[in-house]
């Protein structure tokens, strides 16, 4: 699963549309961290290991680690309905069809050896959250391109049962898509962008590159890119070590201590007591941004108004006086 986690990692920096939309940029900065995408990797990863083909002793192990893995990284980036369901006393899935879904689904492909399995775990992954059809069909096409890639196919191979299986358009190039691409979380507008990344990508970094140059949610983009791309190509050494090291080389939710989502060259301590993160997280600091700019403005222009209306009030007194 490094692929997806070093996809996080190095297209965290660029999220919100904060890249310039070339392949040419720092693969690693003070800004490059892992998110919400790495940690609910890990969660689905460990209810799968070593558990049996059982979906009701599946689905609890899901829910169980997606819960105990979130809350230990309670600033890692959440969406707000997933932050909801992450601190429910009884958690249901929302109809979701974000690509959530699609960027923690890795582990089903490796640890699964026949794709209608693979496809079936995939399915279960995000159906304990994202049972929208959208969702859950990003995530089966995710661990489907990363199975054929592991076991030996071609992309052309991959392209047509992708295209075949779940209709997807995979007709533009990246070209083609990057200009127009912006910011959103939907797996239909972010699964077909990270395959086509992934069958234009020449190794694993030039696939990362690609999908982070696309701009929009680059995080996520690159991971799932990432996840692909490590079936098709392995992952370079040095790069693993990169990923190690950026993780903090323990195993784990317990250690509460690990690199999350940040502002630049720090590396923040998470609280030791497990807490449900502020509305004021990095996750929302664009809308409140927006918002209290746009109060401030509304308030000046509603000041400004009133001082017009006082100002013409006096001359009529002045003037009935007069």
């Amino acid at each position: 699963m490094y692929g997806a986690i070093l996809g996080d990692i190095i297209g965290s920096p660029y999220e919100f549309d904060r890249g310039s939309k070339t392949k040419t940029f720092p693969l690693f900065s003070a800004c490059s961290t892992f998110t919400d995408d790495t940690v609910m990797t890990l969660a689905v990863a460990e209810a799968f290991m070593d558990a049996p083909l059982d979906e009701g002793i599946l689905r609890t192990r899901l829910v169980e680690a997606m819960q105990r893995w979130g809350k230990a990284y309670p600033h890692a980036g959440y969406g707000v309905r997933f932050s909801d369901w992450l601190w429910a006393d009884d958690p249901r899935p929302y109809g979701s069809y974000g690509n959530g879904s699609a960027m923690r689904v890795s582990a089903a492909a490796w640890l699964y050896d026949d794709m209608d399995t693979v496809r079936r775990m995939a399915r279960l992954s995000a159906a304990v959250t994202h049972n929208h059809p959208e969702g859950i069909k990003g995530a089966e096409a995710t661990a489907a391109v990363i199975f054929l890639g592991r076991t030996g196919h071609s992309k052309a191979a991959i392209r047509d049962y992708v295209v075949q299986e779940f209709g997807y358009d995979l007709s533009r190039t990246c070209d083609d898509i990057r200009p127009g691409y912006y910011h959103v979380e939907s797996c239909q507008q972010t699964v077909p962008e990270a395959i086509t990344a992934f069958l234009e990508g020449t190794d694993f970094e030039d696939v990362i590159r690609t999908a982070v140059s696309l701009g929009g949610d680059c995080d996520t983009l690159a991971a799932i890119a990432g996840s692909m791309a490590e079936g098709f190509y392995g992952v370079p050494e040095a790069l693993r070590r990169q990923c190690r090291r950026r993780c903090g080389g323990s195993a784990g939710p317990s250690s509460a201590s690990r690199c999350g989502r940040s502002s630049c060259g720090s590396t923040p301590k998470f609280p030791n007591k497990l807490q449900k993160p502020s509305v004021f997280s990095p996750k929302y600091r664009w809308f409140f941004l927006f918002f209290f700019s746009s109060a401030s403005f509304l308030l000046s222009q509603l000041s400004f108004l009133f001082s017009l209306e006082l100002t013409a009030l006096l001359r009529y007194n002045i003037l009935v006086l007069v």
